[in-house]
């Protein structure tokens, strides 16, 4: 199996790092070799993390536990944003919001003016306002949409971040760690894995590679939330044959 990993990492250029001068030395681990001036990342190495990785974040989902996807880069954004859909996960992939984890109990509010907007034109109270008081609350509602919207669910702090660029997304990883949050992130050689509790050394530049590496993240979690639904479901038919023994 990790042969065929292997070879679909290498089709997808999950290899390539940055330039030699760029590399940050805590990468050395991971780096198999040089060509052309181009750390060439140890894929053996990747693939062996990337599956501590999957093993932890399997684990997370099945607990019940919540996940934030964070990735703002162009490459990344639409990627991650259908992975995350999919694994029906908070993410970010617009821009992110000083204090998103530190300062959470104000994002909370932003999303509540979110609903409070949103209750207004349910219940008619929008239309009573003036065209110019309507127009403002709904630019406003438009900029809470785009910088909120994907963590409106979210009710409490995530349980852990997957971060794709380590040195784009420098905040939220600063974030996580002050809040002792298990981080999971793509490193490419310019990156300090020293940062991330499960670093996977990647080339974090390039679509194909991100996809890639996204798509076997988010099964992994699929893998998880199916195995806490069945044990949901096991435990419900559980506790229905237990009261049908016991009105028996």
């Amino acid at each position: 199996m990790s042969k065929e990993i292997f070879d679909e990492f290498l089709k997808a250029g999950v290899h390539f790092g940055h330039l030699k001068r760029k590399w940050n030395p805590n990468m050395a681990p991971y780096i198999f070799d040089e060509k052309k001036g181009i750390h060439i990342i140890d894929l053996n190495k990747t693939i062996a993390k990337l599956e501590e990785a999957k093993q932890v974040l399997r684990n997370l989902a099945a607990s019940g536990k919540k996940i934030l996807f964070v990735a703002t880069k162009n490459q990344a954004k639409d990627i991650v944003t259908e992975y995350a859909k999919e694994m029906n996960m908070p993410y970010i992939t617009e821009r992110w919001s000083g204090g998103m984890l530190t300062n959470f109990a104000t994002i909370r509010k932003a999303i509540n003016k979110m609903k409070t907007i949103d209750n207004m034109g349910a219940n008619g109270t929008l239309e009573i306002l003036s065209k110019r008081e309507r127009l403002q609350i709904t630019r406003t509602r438009a900029k809470l949409e785009k910088n909120f919207g994907s963590i409106a669910d979210l009710t409490r702090l995530p349980h852990a971040v997957f971060i794709v660029d380590v040195h784009r997304e420098h905040i939220a990883v600063k974030e996580a760690r002050k809040l002792n949050m298990p981080t999971f992130a793509l490193c490419d050689t310019n990156s300090d894995p020293q940062l991330i509790n499960y670093p996977i050394p990647a080339n974090d530049d390039a679509s194909k590679s991100i996809d890639v590496i996204m798509k076997h993240i988010a099964d992994a979690v699929k893998e998880g939330l199916a195995e806490r639904e069945k044990s949901k479901m096991e435990r419900k038919s559980q506790s229905k044959d237990e009261k049908v023994e016991a009105k028996a």
